[in-house]
C-alpha cells in the first residue's frame, strides 16, 4: 500500500475564521472527524482561534503591502487635492466679501438715495 503524502492545506483569514465558528460546537471526535474531512489537524485550529483571540495573524503578503503602499500614496495625493480646493475655496470667499465691501463703499448712502416715498410727499 503506496503512502500519499498530503499537501498542508493553506487558507486565508476568512477561511480560517468560518473553520473556527463550524468547529466552535464539535465534539472532540467529531472535530476529529471533520479534520480528517478537511485535511486539517486539531492543533492548527486551536491555534488560529488562539490568533484570533489574541490579535495575531499571519504576516502580510508582499501584494498585500504593494496595495496597501498604493491606498497610502492615492490618500496622500486626495488629501494634498482637498488641501488646495480648500484654500482656494477660502480665498474666493475673502474676494467675494471684499468685492460686496467695495460695492458697498460706492454706493449712495441711503439718506441720498431717491425713494418713492418721498417721491409720493
Amino acid at each position: 500500500m503506496a503512502t500519499r503524502k498530503q499537501q498542508p492545506v493553506v487558507l486565508n483569514n476568512e477561511d480560517k475564521l468560518a473553520v473556527i465558528i463550524e468547529t466552535a460546537s464539535l465534539s472532540e471526535v467529531e472535530l476529529g472527524e471533520y479534520c480528517r474531512r478537511k485535511g486539517l489537524y486539531p492543533e492548527q485550529i486551536a491555534d488560529w482561534k488562539n490568533n484570533f483571540v489574541h490579535g495575531s495573524s499571519a504576516p502580510i503578503s508582499k501584494a498585500e503591502r504593494e496595495q496597501l503602499k498604493e491606498q497610502t500614496a492615492t490618500i496622500k495625493q486626495l488629501e494634498k487635492e482637498l488641501n488646495r480646493k480648500d484654500k482656494a475655496l477660502a480665498e474666493t470667499a475673502a474676494l467675494l466679501v471684499l468685492q460686496k465691501k467695495f460695492q458697498a463703499l460706492w454706493e449712495e448712502p441711503e439718506a441720498e438715495k431717491p425713494t418713492s416715498r418721498r417721491a409720493k410727499n
